[in-house]
């Protein structure tokens, strides 16, 4: 795609945003941006609805065209226009510009809701351009999202307080009532992060972190607590220390001659953010102050053994950074990767296809399994009332079987060819894989001693420490863990039913602390069609550092099951884990880590002990000012020392470094929405299992109504700063997910589910898991679905309302967990046929789904939509795809629909509803 600048008016810039794959327009005098191709000034911009202009009788040559005939059938004769798949055949001059009534947000006007309800084509975009019929003049085109008609206030005069030298950020103000929510605004990168001159040593672009790996929720830390207060935004950082790479992405530098240089006093890694002082012959810590010795092989090469170029190290130019690790950094040698793997092989597991799924797919990943060391161990243990071990002598293909019965006193039936080397004994471990299911085919047995097996793989393993990976079926009722059905529907949606979010047998917990004691990891892979307790069972994944994966009523009869699993399990088997891992936030004087969310056992009062860290699971801190913060900026540095899967010890280091301010105006310009979210989500599950879901709730509400409140009385505007205009939409969503949401009708293991993945989802993947993305495909723009520079190219973003679905039409829903492809009744049969390879909408049935691949250009531009949505994320997570009829069954309707989250559904309320109650109890905060 050409770059547009030489289109721009003078004084803007064009830059490629690869997340939305399209065009940024930045205005350098103000730094404002907007994703439209801006105008001259001299061409003010018309905000009169338009008509739609006639159809054109150019075709798109990319595009398949249907016989209007088609859209005939179904709009009658004479309106029909030319369109792709049919769109609403009302005669043209039913739609004078005068009288159409677009729908707005925060309408005032008394029921000016209802009214606008029976609008011809209601939209978000208030100023609304013509409606994007396929063939008429300028299809394709983006939708021109207009600013808001309100007053924007250009606070620039209250800068005037920093002093530091740095251009301050730029502040705009936007009415939450006249302008909705744009969802391309949640790929926007963070507010630009403007350091003092000369607060770093390099010029390199790599010095500060990226938001993917460290952000925190302001990116200009205020100097004192009390203006923290006022402001009410939480202070917090989002770590995800070790996110998957994608391609092209640059891999993080190693520096690999050992030599580490610390503060003396507080520890802290050497980084971009120190000064050299005394000839370059000692460094001053930037979070201390201490002045230290530059160690003396710093500025030698020693792989060329010669003097080195200093300025060349990776620690002095990148903010994330790995460091070999001494021997002083050990309490004993790295440790093998060790991978026991405990499969439910009761009636029920077996009936599934579970059990064989989940064999054939270790079988098939065995090759992927971490081991370039050649010293990985691995162990089967399956299960039902009885423990059955394998013992599997290395250079033979033979496996024999061990039963204990005794599940009250567990023991280990042999000392050794439990635990084999999976190099050494590779060809028994195929043969036994191979053999699990039928070995098993018959068993009638029902129950679950999954207690005992996890102290059994525990003994196996606890002078290691590794991964226990357990594959359950059932809800364990046998021996130590057991557990009764504790489901009451009668609870649901009272103030009792947190009590069935939190854990009903203590062996959890302190089994989980004993793991992480003896680095041990503990993965849960739960499958039951009845309940299983997923609340009790996550507390293992929590102390230990693990994440719990979910298949209700998992049946490998069907191929998305069987599917869905294999790929998560086996990524989870490939991942290259981080072995014997504690984690420490050091932070600049002033500041102090005051909570903990996420994965991991609090070892001392800011060690973060876990076993095994995977790749892309996200942890929330919480920071308190303490002192008043003297520096012009503060600096946050995370260290993790871990053993890589390889048998390396290593420390990786992420470096945050950002601004001070005593301008409260800087402070809300410089907020993170999405970081504030992460955090927000954290908080809200951590308050559901000590106090109530209805506190959880209310608790993200108020701080939201706080933030709005403090803007309010600072800024004197009855709005928010643009940088968070997307907040109340996202706290909306959080509001309605199903962690935190108020309903009688949630299943406690669904909801136990998505309180694990509130609180280990990196914000990348946990933003559309509470603000869903929306697509439609019917008349997509031309070039979505084909492969661009950057990818495959999705369609743009709507607004999160069913106002937007047309009965003809055909849409994407997806929240980073599950698709929804939701089809219209009066869906023309060319577009089922081209989708579906079905004849008519009739004889299309809902429900879970594998789309096929069709020689036609739409269903593959379709398919590369739906590849691209389950491949762009991090995470292990593979989305079952769901089609939705829109008179098809209710509760795969309702579940579609929720995702909707600018409706109202149930005692929720939509967003301009949500909108009004912020503004109610703002005003009523300010006594207005």
């Amino acid at each position: 795609m050409a770059s547009p600048s030489q289109q721009l008016p003078p004084g803007w810039t064009a830059e490629w945003d690869p997340a939305s794959q399209r065009y940024l327009f930045i205005q350098a005098s103000t730094g404002r941006s907007q994703w439209e191709i801006p105008t001259p000034p001299a061409q003010p911009i018309d905000h009169a609805p338009s008509v739609s202009p006639p159809p054109s009788t150019t075709h798109h040559g990319r595009r398949r065209q249907y016989a209007a005939g088609q859209t005939q059938a179904y709009y009658g004769a004479g309106d029909a226009l030319g369109d792709q798949y049919g769109a609403l055949g009302v005669p043209q001059q039913q739609q004078p510009a005068a009288t159409t009534q677009l729908f707005t947000p925060g309408l005032a006007a008394e029921g000016g809701f209802a009214g606008q309800q029976q609008g011809p084509q209601a939209s978000y975009y208030a100023p609304q351009q013509e409606p994007q019929y396929i063939n008429a003049p300028g299809f394709g085109q983006e939708p021109t999202y207009h600013p808001p008609n309100a007053p924007i206030h250009h606070l620039t005069d209250q800068f005037g307080q920093m002093g530091m030298g740095q251009k301050p950020l730029h502040l705009t103000t936007t009415n939450l009532l006249t302008s909705p929510p744009d969802p391309r605004e949640l790929v926007r990168p963070p507010p630009e992060i403007r350091l003092p001159a000369n607060a770093c040593i390099t010029t390199s672009p790599y010095a500060n972190a990226d938001p993917s790996y460290q952000r925190c929720t302001v990116n200009a830390i205020p100097t004192t607590s009390s203006m923290l207060n006022k402001s009410k935004i939480p202070l917090g950082l989002v770590i995800t220390p070790y996110r998957t790479l994608k391609e092209g992405e640059p891999p993080v530098p190693v520096v690999t001659d050992t030599v580490i240089a610390r503060c003396r006093r507080c520890r802290t890694y050497i980084n971009p953010y120190v000064q050299f002082i005394d000839n370059g012959n000692r460094w001053r810590c930037c979070m201390c102050s201490m002045s230290n010795e530059v160690p003396q092989l710093f500025d030698w090469d020693q792989i060329r053994n010669q003097p080195g170029d200093r300025w060349a190290r990776d620690e002095l130019n990148h903010s994330v950074v790995e460091f070999v690790a001494p021997t002083e950094y050990m309490v004993r040698p790295p440790q093998p990767a060790v991978y026991v793997i405990l499969i439910d092989v009761s009636h029920t597991a077996v009936q599934s296809g579970m059990v064989a799924t989940a064999t054939r797919t270790i079988l098939e990943n065995l090759d992927r399994i971490p081991n370039e060391d050649e010293r990985t161990k691995v162990a089967i243990i399956a299960y039902d009332i009885s423990l059955y071990f394998f013992s599997m002598p290395p250079g033979t293909t033979e496996s024999t079987m061990l039963v204990v019965s005794d599940v009250d006193d567990v023991f280990l039936p042999k000392p050794t060819d439990l635990l084999i080397n999976l190099t050494e004994a590779r060809q028994s471990l195929e043969s036994l894989l191979g053999r699990i299911n039928d070995m098993f085919q018959d068993n009638h047995t029902v129950g679950s001693a999954m207690g005992p097996a996890l102290q059994a793989g525990f003994k196996l393993m606890a002078p290691i420490g590794g991964k226990i990976m357990v594959l359950a079926s059932s809800l364990p009722n046998i021996g130590a863990g057991s557990l009764k059905n504790r489901e009451d529907l009668k609870i649901l949606g009272t103030s009792k039913e947190s009590g069935l979010l939190q854990a009903a047998s203590p062996f959890y917990k302190t089994f989980a602390i004993e793991c992480s004691r003896a680095q041990v990891s503990v993965d849960m892979f739960l499958f039951s069609a009845a309940y299983q307790d997923v609340a009790s069972l996550a507390c293992l994944p929590h102390y230990t550092s693990g994440q719990t994966y979910f298949y209700p009523a998992f049946n490998a009869a069907r191929s998305e099951d069987a599917i869905k699993f294999a790929h998560e399990f086996g990524e989870v088997l490939a991942m290259p884990i981080m072995l014997e891992a504690v984690m420490r936030v050091r932070a600049s004087k002033g500041l102090r880590m005051a909570s903990f969310h996420g994965n991991f056992f609090v070892r001392s009062t800011d060690l973060l002990a876990m076993p095994a860290v995977p790749t892309d699971q996200s942890y929330a801190i919480e920071i308190q000012i303490e002192d008043t913060l003297t520096q012009p900026f503060v600096v946050m540095q995370t260290a993790v020392l871990h053993t890589t899967c390889h048998g390396e010890r290593r420390i990786r280091v992420i470096t945050l470094a950002l601004p001070t301010t005593s301008s409260l105006t800087e402070v809300f310009a410089s907020a993170d929405q999405v970081a504030i979210t992460t955090l927000l989500a954290n908080k809200a599950v951590e308050r559901s299992l000590t106090h109530k879901l209805e506190d959880a709730r209310d608790a993200v509400h108020q701080r939201l109504v706080e933030i709005l409140s403090s803007y309010k009385s600072s800024m004197t505007s009855a709005a928010i700063s643009e940088n968070l205009r997307m907040l109340p939409v996202l706290v909306l969503g959080l509001l309605k997910n199903v962690g935190i949401r108020q309903s009688a009708q949630i299943p406690p293991d669904l909801r136990a589910y998505a309180q694990a993945l509130l609180t280990t989802l990196p914000s990348q993947t946990l933003i559309p898991y509470i603000h869903p993305t929306f697509f439609s495909l019917h008349n997509m723009a031309p070039e979505a679905g084909t492969v661009g520079e950057q990818g495959v190219i999705l369609p743009t973003p709507l607004p999160l309302t069913s106002e937007r679905l047309e009965r003809h039409g055909l849409y994407l829903i997806e929240d980073g967990q599950t698709i929804f492809l939701w089809i219209g009744r009066d869906a023309v049969p060319q577009l089922v046929m081209d989708v579906f390879n079905l004849p008519n909408y009739e004889v299309l049935r809902g429900g879970k789904t594998t789309l096929p691949v069709l020689d036609n250009d739409f269903s593959q531009r379709v398919n590369a939509i739906i590849q691209k949505t389950r491949e762009m994320r991090r995470g292990v997570y593979y989305p079952h795809l769901y089609v939705v009829k829109e008179d098809g069954e209710p509760p795969l309707r309702l579940w579609a629909l929720s995702c909707l989250i600018q409706d109202r559904a149930d005692v929720l309320p939509s967003y301009q509803q949500f909108i009004g109650q912020l503004k109610d109890k703002v005003n009523g905060a300010n006594n207005y």
